[in-house]
């Protein structure tokens, strides 16, 4: 997959819709591992909506046809113990409101759903469409949708050996008593590669981006 130019601000500034904590401090004098092997779901900056304009090329507020945006995005993960893969479902609503309330209307809006890995890798990308339907007199209308991933559950799980580096215990007085594991870049190198995302929204051409990313 290939992002417009202008996604190196969307990479830049992915807003989770669901995280999980990756370390917590263990009293006992260590860190511990609080992560699973299923993805994140996020939808990224910039395009968890969209515009459509009439005429298209249009960009003042007078020319909006359809404006729409992606909200109550869930999912649910399976994790299998022993199997070789893990999946995660997110399923989402699209709210859509046009300018005008006239006869019925369908308006079809594209999405993606692409499977991140540290933070910028691309390792899948599907598209979909969701189709709207604004009943006659009516401004707004809605639809749902949904969009899957799999993860090789040995790529987004660590490595034994980084597991003891962060899990061990430090006692006070110990030359790596005060030392957190995970500023060690070979650790948190492997906890970044080990991060999956599952990330949605609406695949905008590159004017559309750069619209979201000026308002």
């Amino acid at each position: 997959m290939r992002f417009p130019k202008t996604s190196a601000i969307l990479l830049a500034a992915l807003t989770l819709a669901a995280c999980k904590t990756d370390t917590e401090f263990d009293e006992r004098g260590g860190f511990k591992i609080a992560r699973s092997p299923c993805p994140a779901a996020a939808i990224p900056t910039y395009t968890g909506d969209i515009t459509l304009f009439d005429p298209p090329a249009e960009r003042r507020v007078e020319a909006i046809d359809v404006s729409a945006a992606i909200a109550n995005l869930k999912s649910a993960c399976t994790d299998s113990r022993g199997a070789a893969q893990v999946q995660l479902r997110v399923d989402f609503d699209v709210f859509a409101r046009r300018a005008n309330a006239g006869p019925a209307r369908t308006v079809t809006l594209p999405y993606f759903a692409t499977v991140l890995r540290a933070g910028t890798e691309i390792q899948a990308k599907q598209l979909g469409t969701v189709t709207i339907e604004f009943p006659a007199g009516q401004l707004r209308g809605s639809a749902h949708a949904s969009a899957t991933a799999v993860v090789n559950r040995a790529a987004a799980t660590l490595p034994p050996e980084v597991l003891e580096k962060i899990n061990r215990k430090r006692k006070a007085g110990d030359a790596d008593a005060a030392l957190d594991p995970m500023n060690e870049p070979s650790v948190r190198e492997a906890v970044n590669q080990a991060n999956f995302e599952l990330l949605v929204g609406f695949q905008l051409s590159e004017s559309q981006l750069a619209y979201n990313a000026a308002r």
